[in-house]
């Protein structure tokens, strides 16, 4: 088991930024590369156990909503089928992972900004944790400034 961490400061209120990322569902407003999203079986963006299912750069993904605390502003998802690898054609391509992730945000009083960590648990292979954690490390910067963007155009 590994860990991908990223925070940073976002130049928004806390309740602007929960507002945007407290429905499960509104992935595609937020996160550049991702087209489409659905909670299946009607479940409500809020609701623990909610699944979505979202194309992020032509790839379907399935998640499930492990955790959710508007009092907390914390949600957690888990990843459903063990996500691949992205193929480089390198032969030694690590195994699948199963991960789970969670967003977290404190408010910070000074200038009514927002404090943001996005961790990713990781449960490989412990010859892969390296390669994993690493593609982790790249990507929720990524998502976490596809955020701030998303920020930008709603004010």
């Amino acid at each position: 088991m590994t860990t991908a961490y990223y925070s940073t400061v976002l130049d928004h209120p806390l309740e602007t930024v929960w507002a945007l990322i407290r429905d499960f569902n509104n992935y595609p407003a937020y996160i550049d590369g991702v087209s489409e999203s659905m909670i299946e079986d009607d479940k409500g963006g809020d609701e623990v156990g909610a699944v979505r299912r979202f194309c992020y750069l032509g790839n379907w993904i399935r998640q499930r909503l492990a955790g959710h605390s508007d009092q907390a502003h914390s949600l957690t998802y888990a990843g459903i089928e063990p996500f691949p690898f992205p193929s480089e054609s390198q032969p030694d391509v690590p195994a699948p992972t199963r991960y789970e992730g969670t967003m977290h945000l404190l408010p910070i009083v000074e200038g009514n900004r927002t404090f943001i960590e996005w961790s990713v648990k990781l449960d490989t292979a412990p010859q892969d944790e390296d390669r994993w954690r690493a593609l982790f490390q790249s990507w929720i910067p990524d998502w976490t400034h596809s955020l701030e963007r998303a920020l930008g155009r709603s004010v």
